[in-house]
């Protein structure tokens, strides 16, 4: 487990691979999408009010994601059961990966101290990336607001 913030990524940086347990059992991993456009999204915590709307609008495009030949992929370092509870409840279909040990959470500059009400600790800042067929990272959105975010990310998935 790490306590430590680590450098943020660039774009036309090759994306860190992962390969984690997943929703339903399932394992997700980065080379699963070789040759494919991916959005992996992070996110801070399973059935909160932002991370639930943020998970029900990639969901409800997903069909359009897959036209565009982009996979959707989302991440917190809840556990995988929670991602079992967090889908059945809103019958969401996308994957889910969890990281637990915040490796990758790390590993892409998402682990990062936060600050509420002038407390500080680790959590997850709410970004994501847009990663080529190449397995560059071809857009980065940090610190996302979740209205229109789906929308705007389906856009330049289409264009990529």
């Amino acid at each position: 487990m790490t306590d430590k913030p680590t450098a943020a990524l660039q774009e036309g940086d090759l994306a860190p691979r992962f390969d984690l347990a997943g929703a339903g059992g399932a394992r997700v991993a980065l080379a699963a999408y070789k040759g494919k456009k991916l959005v992996l999204y992070f996110y801070p915590k399973d059935d909160t009010s932002g991370c639930t709307a943020e998970a029900i609008d990639f969901n409800g495009l997903r069909r359009e994601f897959d036209k565009a030949g982009a996979g959707v992929v989302g991440m917190s370092p809840d556990s995988a059961k929670s991602h079992d509870k967090f889908c059945a409840k809103y019958e969401l279909s996308l994957a889910l990966a969890a990281d637990e040990s915040k490796e990758t959470l790390a590993a892409y500059g998402v682990w990062v101290e936060k600050s509420m009400y002038g407390r500080k600790y680790m959590g997850v800042e709410r970004t994501t990336f847009l990663i080529g067929k190449d397995g560059r990272i071809a857009r980065i959105w940090r610190k996302v607001k979740v209205p229109g975010h789906a929308e705007e990310v389906l856009k330049a998935a289409k264009a990529l």
